[in-house]
């Protein structure tokens, strides 16, 4: 029994006992168990390979029926029937509600053809990789740039800034209040982590505003960091970009064309005395909790309210590029690989691939969303061979996020992302990134790739049908108790929970339904099951928020992101996670997954 205080004379007990299971896995224990009251080995094994188990007939001693069976009798102190291992219907429920030994994703490894052109793959990309904060004045440092490689980030970002002595180079965001990190730290923290959770090429991405003498020291540093696993091309450009698995185990660089560097005549916040500021609303404590646009919604909004930015000249002007290129360094000039830069001419010229040359162009959130809300095949077709970097507008002080598939649905590589911030945008990131074994690149569907003989490509905002339906289950969850305190959510009684189930896509596929409230159970139990019809299946995710019902604002329960083009069909354990995206010890779900 829990016991909870009302007040000081009077207590309430409300009964902690386990859920039930559900009649689902009765249904399913006495399928495969031939009605029986035991599971033996060769049951199990049939209904694993019914499942699509990929280990279901072993590879060694013992296979994965087996070792299941030797598992949960372990775990249970249950001695053999007979000599003849066997579950019960209470033990095949136990081994349904494993994270380990029945995980929700279908692939724990590497499965997407890696030998495709860069330009052919999703990469997993951070923004202002060296910020712990906000935007404005919090520090620079090497620990979120390790964290982010940790947890399988593939492309990095350094700002790059003389000095107060201008005798050596700060990583920084430029006139801010944000304190420095030395270059050479964050260099030698990238090769260190680089391959702690992928194989993988890294990707630095470097924001020059160095002089030339400063240029060539960066070189002289990347060299001596990197060594031999610094690739560079021996031509000028290259017509196609290599392949992740010729890169493997290998750092690149890419940014623009040198230039000479010009101090701002503004100088930084700090010189000017100026303070950041945050408007309503945009505060580090809120920017976890909010919705993530529709995208339908953002092209809208772009689309009445176009300017001339698709059409007019851009400040850039390759000119002036080629001027400044003179005056580079040879040898930094010679270690970029991913070249960048934003050609003169308007953003809708921006686009146009050039048959001799492959690059990268990086647009705003803003400028994508203009560009797209009118000209969205000619961004796919420009992805097709070129990278397509997307950063966050510069008003999100507090590291907030935009919503990724504006970018991923007209093929942009880079979606780059504020690692360091928190909340629903970051949590779909994280859980794309799940796919193809977390190795931070995830192959483009081929939809994305192709080109028709009339020269169409595909057309994001056009009427797609349906291609298959998905249909989700969710039994029960558990957990709350071992890894919360009794009062965590309620003062005075248990909490009432309910889930949140839908996918994030494309506008036709995106939709959000939830559970009815389970009250007073730490240990609840709903039984309901949801239909979700897709038209873009390869790149839809799976969204799952636990919430303890509040009268005023709901309590955080928990939340998961997964690739639909990964879930693994049938009854399996769902893992949840808290705000930052860091797994709980024991909260999780008990769900199903069906595609028909």
């Amino acid at each position: 029994m829990g016991t909870y205080k009302c007040c000081i004379f009077f207590t309430r007990r409300f009964a902690l006992g386990e859920a039930s299971t559900p009649e689902d896995v009765r249904t399913l224990f006495s399928r495969f168990s031939g009605g029986t009251p035991y599971m033996g080995v060769d049951e199990l094994r049939r209904y694993l390979a019914a499942t699509g188990e990929p280990d279901a007939d072993g590879d060694g001693e013992m296979d994965g029926a087996e070792r299941i069976v030797d598992r949960m009798l372990q775990g249970r102190s249950r001695t053999p029937r007979f000599g003849k291992p066997a579950l019960t219907v209470d033990d095949f429920h136990s081994f349904l509600f494993s994270e380990e030994l029945n995980p929700p994703i279908r692939q724990a490894k590497v499965h997407h053809d890696m030998n495709a052109p860069l330009s052919h793959y999703f990469i997993y990309t951070g923004h202002n990789s060296y910020l712990t904060g906000n935007q404005l004045s919090s520090d620079c440092s090497d620990a979120p740039i390790i964290k982010a490689l940790q947890i399988g980030v593939r492309v990095i970002e350094l700002d790059m800034w003389p000095n107060s002595s201008k005798d050596d180079i700060d990583i920084l965001h430029g006139r801010t209040l944000t304190a420095p990190v030395s270059l050479m730290k964050c260099l030698t923290s990238i090769k260190e982590y680089a391959f702690v959770a992928s194989p993988y090429p890294v990707i630095i991405t470097l924001e020059d505003h160095l002089t030339s003498d400063l240029q060539a020291k960066v070189a002289k540093m990347v060299l001596e960091v990197f060594g031999d696993i610094l690739y560079y091309p021996e031509s000028k450009h290259l017509q196609e970009f290599p392949s992740p698995e010729a890169l493997k185990g290998r750092v690149l660089l890419s940014t623009k064309p040198p230039k000479e560097y010009l101090e701002a005549k503004g100088g930084t916040m700090k010189d000017r005395g100026t303070e950041p500021k945050f408007s309503k609303g945009e505060n580090e404590e809120s920017a976890w909790g909010r919705e993530v646009p529709d995208i339908q919604d953002e092209l809208q909004d772009a689309n009445k309210h176009q300017d001339d930015l698709l059409y007019r000249e851009r400040d850039v002007d390759e000119d002036d590029e080629k001027k400044a290129c003179k005056n580079a360094p040879l040898e930094y000039k010679h270690l970029i690989t991913i070249k960048a830069g934003k050609p003169k001419g308007s953003l809708v010229d921006a686009l146009k691939s050039d048959p001799d040359k492959v690059r990268r162009l990086s647009l705003s959130e803003q400028e994508l969303a203009k560009v797209a809300a009118r000209h969205g095949p000619n961004i796919v077709s420009f992805t097709q061979r070129n990278l397509l970097r997307i950063y966050p507008k510069g008003t999100r002080f507090n590291s907030s996020n935009y919503n990724p598939f504006l970018g991923w649905v007209h093929g942009a590589q880079m979606v780059a992302f504020n690692m360091q911030g928190y909340g629903r945008a970051l949590w779909l990131m994280n859980g794309f990134y799940k796919a193809n074994g977390g190795c931070g690149y995830v192959k483009k569907p081929d939809f994305l790739m192709q080109t028709c003989p009339d020269g169409k490509v595909f057309d994001p905002t056009a009427d797609l049908p349906v291609k298959t339906t998905l249909k989700v289950k969710v039994y029960m969850g558990d957990g709350w108790q071992q890894d919360f305190k009794q009062t965590h959510f309620d003062s005075y009684s248990p909490p009432d929970f309910y889930v949140k189930v839908g996918i994030a896509g494309v506008p036709s596929d995106s939709a959000m339904k939830k559970t009815r409230v389970v009250e007073d159970s730490w240990v609840p139990v709903w039984e309901e099951q949801f239909t979700f019809q897709l038209t873009v299946p390869e790149i839809a995710l799976l969204r799952v928020e636990v919430h303890e019902y509040d009268v005023n604002e709901d309590d955080f329960g928990g939340q998961t992101v997964l690739p639909v083009s990964e879930l693994w069909p049938g009854v399996r354990t769902v893992p949840l996670f808290d705000h930052q995206g860091i797994k709980f010890k024991s909260v999780k779900l008990l769900m199903s997954f069906e595609f028909v």
